[in-house]
């Protein structure tokens, strides 16, 4: 049975590969709680749920488990579907479970296997209040589509013993409502004004995932800044 547990021996060695990324690894390492913001396809969330599962599956460290917590947009009330809290939230898991199965290229179904040990755990904004987040990496993933309301709640639910990362592109807000989405920059001025957070910004030249997405970010960014911001 023991065999079939997930553990650090079995996580793939993960180096970074731009000069941001490198300043994420560098910033985890200093213990700072960090903010990554930027284009889609620079690895955000990829190295902060990499870099949180190397310190939880590690003994030496005071974390027990990684926790990500992600909007439910665009339902963020998602109390009507059908089905219990795991039922309803399985669709929003599906990227970190193809990011386990890439860490962890040689355990079948790890990502299942680390909820089953405790090391992780995922939730929507919905499900929040109440709990108390102790020994714990907290990953706030797609957080552009989060209000005020949201994103407070959050940030006091940690415990003295946890940090967390937020990942997002602020760009790209799923937020319609100007009232939502001033929640989120009133945020980003806190954080900066924080001791113990950094801020990281990634920009299309940081792009890892594929050529033409790097392209395309590009064509868009621009776009938006000739047209729309016009």
């Amino acid at each position: 049975m023991n065999s079939s547990k997930v553990r650090i021996e079995s996580l793939k060695e993960l180096n970074p590969i731009t000069q941001t990324q490198d300043k994420v690894f560098q910033y985890y390492d200093k213990d700072y709680n960090l903010c990554l913001n930027g284009s889609a396809g620079t690895g955000k969330t990829y190295i902060a749920l990499y870099l949180a599962l190397q310190d939880v599956l590690d003994k030496n460290t005071d974390y027990d488990k990684v926790v990500i917590v992600r909007s439910a947009v665009p339902s963020r009330d998602i109390g009507h579907l059908p089905g219990d809290e795991k039922e309803k939230t399985e669709v929003y898991s599906l990227p970190y479970q193809s990011m386990c199965q890439d860490f962890f290229p040689k355990k079948p179904t790890p990502y299942k296997r680390l909820l089953e040990q405790k090391h992780l755990d995922f939730m929507c904004t919905s499900f929040v209040r109440g709990i108390t987040l102790d020994h714990a990496i907290v990953i706030v993933d797609e957080c552009q589509n989060m209000n005020d309301m949201e994103i407070n709640s959050i940030m006091t639910r940690l415990g003295n013993t946890s940090k967390i990362i937020f990942c997002g592109d602020f760009r790209q807000t799923d937020l319609y409502k100007r009232g939502d989405m001033s929640g989120l920059k009133k945020f980003m001025v806190i954080a900066e004004n924080m001791q113990s957070f950094r801020t990281v910004e990634f920009v299309p030249e940081d792009i890892v995932r594929s050529s033409i997405v790097r392209e395309y970010i590009e064509a868009r960014m621009d776009f938006e800044d000739k047209f729309e911001n016009s």
